[in-house]
């Protein structure tokens, strides 16, 4: 079997960079561990940036994100009592669109199907052959029958426990990483959301996050220690806790109701360079993760697909390989500024086990910057909202 590019994985970054290139003319095959069913089952972030949107109707998959989707012009952060919005718009002319995840990848599927393009689910031993040579192949096995695809390119668009970055050469990688000392427990309650707005609350007992995914499905966390099991947590013990991080008045508000889904996610930050190892291209969460707290795991994803697509359509239709070339470049220049974002907003708004009085003191200062300073405002918009590709 051949095809021009193999795409290790059925997450978003993977459908999207197959509708992409599919679109073009250029010939995918996405190879994935679990059926579509479980692919789907993932409760994932919903914010997207404008430039995810852009790209979303580039691929023709935007025409029930601009039905369904939320316009977001702001954001609030909560310190005692106190909220601080921050207006997009105003700040920086941008917004962002509430649409989740799970939404994003059917849609994705459904375009997939429709224009024909190949997926094999349910794959097991994928190796990855001959990276650094000419000939790049992948092998697989499905229903104890072992397959070969040859391909020109392979993108390895399957997350940080996929095969893809760990056949990239422990001499050529590098990875850093932090973990953060704690997980964020969500909830996802059929009840209309706390707000029209996200609520990131700053609280001495923990973080909290207040979002939505429609207008009768809502998503909200806490921040728990990493010893915290989900059996732990009942659904009345996580409202009770809710309540308590909230500013009194929105807690008066809040509807609560039976939980849909409950899990705890533990937080890291970690990035491996580089993201091109001969004719293995690296993509989203299979090159870095980010906490949730800035909204930039999915973003990311999406502006690595941009400028794989980018690349790989030029080489194939016009025979320049610049974008190839430069591509590890480019997209890790614009995940470290999403890294420093998605850090500082965490490092703000959560309560570390090792921070004292003084800690404490610094995250009251830097919110009441954003309170009360444009230009901390504007940067604070700027970010979340994303920055230019």
């Amino acid at each position: 079997m051949r095809t021009q590019v193999a795409i290790i994985g059925a997450g978003p970054a993977g459908l999207l960079l197959s509708q992409l290139l599919n679109r073009a003319g250029v010939a995918t095959m996405v190879l994935e561990r679990q059926s579509r069913a479980h692919v789907l089952s993932r409760i994932r972030a919903g914010v997207l940036e404008q430039g995810t949107v852009d790209l979303l109707n580039r691929a023709g998959v935007g025409a029930r994100m601009a039905r369904e989707g939320q316009h977001h012009s702001g954001c609030y952060l909560t310190h005692d009592q106190q909220m601080i919005r921050i207006d997009f718009a105003q700040a920086c002319g941008a917004e962002v669109m509430v649409y989740g995840q799970t939404e994003v990848t059917r849609d994705l599927y459904r375009a997939q199907d429709a224009i024909g393009a190949q997926h094999v689910h349910g794959v097991k031993n994928v190796v990855l052959h001959d990276l650094a040579g000419k000939t790049p192949y992948v092998t697989y096995d499905l229903d104890g029958v072992t397959h070969r695809i040859d391909c020109d390119f392979i993108a390895g668009c399957d997350g940080f426990h996929g095969v893809s970055r760990k056949s990239i050469p422990e001499s050529v990688r590098r990875e850093y990483e932090k973990v953060y000392p704690f997980g964020w427990l969500g909830v996802l309650s059929e009840t209309p959301p706390l707000h029209e707005e996200l609520i990131y609350a700053n609280h001495p007992r923990g973080f909290a996050l207040a979002s939505m995914r429609n207008p009768m499905l809502s998503r909200y966390y806490i921040q728990v220690p990493l010893s915290d099991r989900v059996e732990d947590w009942s659904d009345a013990a996580f409202w009770d806790e809710l309540k308590l991080r909230l500013p009194s008045d929105l807690a008066r508000d809040l509807v609560t109701g039976p939980s849909i889904e409950k899990s705890i996610a533990p937080l890291r930050s970690f990035v491996s360079e580089p993201m091109r190892f001969g004719g293995l291209f690296l993509c989203g969460d299979a090159a870095h993760i980010v906490p949730p707290t800035g909204a930039k795991g999915l973003n990311l994803a999406a502006s690595d697909v941009h400028y794989l697509s980018e690349g790989l359509i030029a080489h194939y239709t016009t025979r320049d390989s610049s974008g190839l070339e430069t591509y590890s470049e480019k997209a890790l220049a614009r995940i470290w500024q999403a890294m420093r974002f998605s850090w500082s907003v965490t490092t703000m708004m959560h309560r570390f086990p090792e921070h004292g009085a003084y800690d404490q003191q610094m995250q009251r200062v830097e919110l009441m910057q954003l309170s009360a300073n444009p230009a901390a405002q504007r940067l604070f918009a700027e970010n979340y909202t994303g920055l230019p590709y």
